[in-house]
């Protein structure tokens, strides 16, 4: 049987769901194509002279990896000129960055996650890129787009996706119609669909969190992973499995492929914080691809999609995947606040 590549898939999801425009589907590609370069670097480890940390910080703080500024340059050359549009935002720098003569073009806002997980890459554990779009709001056409532009809740997503760097290199999309899983075919150089509408289980045995920061957790986390941990004599009469990668792609990944719960709470350390994982750069689209694959994703009161973004680098507490467990560790928050 033939295999579907990207853009195959991309042209029939246009032709047939007459939601995906032409500019959207061109610019999945764009990305996908600096998402293959990625992977590719990424692949070289040390031979390519990639690995290792900078004397720089992000705009979070955060000691840069040289992949991360590596992958950051790749995916803003390769949008540069992405025809239709107007403007990137990566969680690696602290404004947004223009596309150049971008008119009378512009529609479409493009973010992302240059390299989730990047304190796995001196130790060759599966990373990945992350990405949304948005489409800039009408007022916007005349006009340079601004910060302000790029603040819509994730409902508000034409598309998102990740691309993992591991064993195999893969890109899991959707656009709004299903979420579908692409593997790169390193011979051939291109992305063969490999798995259509994948859903998530609503029931699992599994769940991921960072187990080092229980003393720091709300009572509702403490409760929901202590009845976890109490296995078959405990409330929830079943025994369960604890994974965690600290690489948010690989554990979402996991939880698409299998089902589960990933957590990543708000926590004592820095009570001013809601959270620590950024809305706009990783919980909006993993919770759209979450969502679209039958799962569930909120920040333990309200639904994740629902949320209004305040500023562009805002963080939130993340809770998604089996929509039985998510409804569940909701639940306790919501009866936590009374």
């Amino acid at each position: 049987m033939k295999r579907k590549t990207l853009t195959q898939f991309l042209i029939e999801q246009q032709r047939d769901k007459a939601a995906l425009p032409s500019e959207v589907r061109l610019l999945i590609e764009i990305v996908a194509r600096a998402c293959k370069a990625i992977g590719h670097a990424v692949g070289k480890g040390a031979l390519g002279g990639v690995l290792g940390s900078l004397e720089s910080e992000n705009v979070q703080g955060e000691v840069q990896k040289k992949l991360d500024v590596l992958s950051n340059e790749i995916l803003l050359e390769a949008n540069e000129w992405g025809g239709h549009l107007a403007a990137m935002a990566s969680e690696e720098m602290e404004t947004i960055h223009l596309i150049p003569n971008r008119y009378p073009k512009g529609e479409y806002l493009l973010l992302f996650d240059p390299l989730d997980g990047s304190s796995n890459i001196d130790v060759n554990v599966s990373i990945g890129t992350i990405f949304s779009v948005l489409r800039a709001p009408d007022e916007a056409a005349g006009r340079e787009v601004t910060e302000q532009d790029f603040l819509q809740a994730g409902s508000k997503q034409v598309a998102a996706g990740y691309a993992v760097y591991g064993p195999q290199t893969m890109l899991v999309l959707t656009v709004g119609s299903g979420v579908h899983s692409f593997t790169l075919d390193r011979e051939l150089g291109s992305w063969v669909l490999t798995q259509s509408d994948i859903q998530i289980p609503a029931d699992t045995k599994e769940f991921a969190i960072n187990m080092s920061n229980m003393r720091h957790w709300a009572p509702p986390v403490k409760q929901y992973v202590d009845e976890c941990l109490a296995g078959k004599t405990g409330p929830r009469g079943k025994d369960f499995n604890m994974r965690w990668v600290a690489s948010m792609v690989a554990d979402v990944h996991r939880i698409l492929s299998r089902g589960g719960v990933f957590l990543y709470p708000w926590d004592a350390r820095e009570p001013g914080k809601p959270g620590k994982l950024r809305l706009m750069y990783e919980a909006n689209p993993m919770s759209m691809l979450v969502e679209q694959a039958g799962g569930a994703a909120t920040n333990g009161t309200q639904r994740i999609l629902d949320i209004q973004p305040s500023a562009l680098h805002e963080r939130v507490s993340v809770i998604l995947g089996s929509k039985t467990e998510v409804d569940l560790a909701t639940k306790y928050h919501l009866e936590a606040k009374g």
